[in-house]
């Protein structure tokens, strides 16, 4: 006789390695699926007020810089009017009927002689580093400006 053959029956999950992949990918598919409508509203919120704040600092950088520029045109014309105010008091102050009065106030009289005088220029300092090399080195890149000995 021949011997029966028993034959185990197939399960009912081939490869339980790739279901269980296939559930954990559901669950966190269903899960972002649950909050993506709050994250698309609030990432179009965020950008409309990203876009609305740009533009009130925009608005208010512009607002600003106008009231700079008013600020230096009002100073402009207050320094060209004092200007104008101080050229009319210079040209008066010289004038030669005005200075004749002053030279007759002070007894001041035109000189018999006239004499010239040459003065010396004054002495230039150089500039030392504390370090000499440093400033063999300057001399190569440029001249320095010389500084004036104070007395």
């Amino acid at each position: 006789m021949i011997q029966p053959k028993y034959l185990e029956p197939q399960p009912r999950i081939r490869n339980p390695r790739s279901a269980k992949h296939a559930a954990q990918t559901r669950i966190v598919r269903n899960t972002r699926a649950r909050y993506n409508g709050i994250v698309r509203v609030c990432a179009g919120l965020g950008v409309a007020l990203l876009l609305l704040m740009s533009y009130v600092m925009l608005t208010s950088n512009l607002t600003s810089l106008t009231y700079a520029v008013a600020n230096a045109r009002a100073t402009r014309d207050s320094l060209r009017e004092e200007t104008a105010r101080l050229d009319d008091r210079l040209a008066i102050a010289r004038s030669q009927e005005n200075l004749a009065k002053m030279a007759a106030k002070l007894h001041m009289s035109d000189p018999q002689t006239f004499a010239l005088v040459k003065l010396t220029p004054p002495e230039v300092a150089q500039k030392s580093s504390g370090f000499p090399v440093l400033t063999s080195l300057a001399g190569w890149f440029g001249q320095s400006t010389p500084r004036v000995r104070e007395h």
